[in-house]
């Protein structure tokens, strides 16, 4: 059975901001595109990146109700090492839902600070990602 993880995704994160007056767009933390494979079963590997960004992936996924993704980015990013991780589900499928695509939802955490102490560890955010 091939993962329903596997393929090529749209990726987008949002600081977790509860203030309705902030504007949309001053939530963006991330996008990119983001690759998943399953090189072996219950694991993923994979590459998230945009402009001036790339991150490896490695993690697990796991079969259920719903489906469950895991796993960190690592890379080198402008001189410095960033290292994030993710946990995320596979969206339920609604059975009168119209042009519904595949859909995780997550939270993501920065697990080491970058940026010259600017971007701190333990950093929460949310993040979507639909498939291509």
């Amino acid at each position: 059975m091939m993962s329903p993880f596997t393929g090529q995704w749209s990726y987008r994160s949002f600081i977790n901001n509860p203030d309705l007056s902030v504007e949309f767009n001053e939530l963006q933390f991330g996008l990119g595109n983001l690759v998943l494979e399953a090189p072996q079963f219950g694991e993923v590997a994979g590459t998230l990146g945009g402009e001036g960004w790339s991150l490896d992936l490695k993690g697990w996924s796991s079969y259920g109700s719903p489906f469950e993704i895991r796993f960190q980015g690592n890379g080198v990013i402008g001189g410095e090492q960033w290292v994030y991780d993710y946990h995320g589900f596979l969206a339920p499928k609604w059975p009168n839902g119209n042009a519904q695509r595949a859909a995780i939802l997550g939270t993501i955490v920065r697990t080491i600070p970058h940026s010259n102490g600017q971007a701190e560890a333990g950093f929460v955010a949310s993040w979507i990602a639909v498939k291509s």
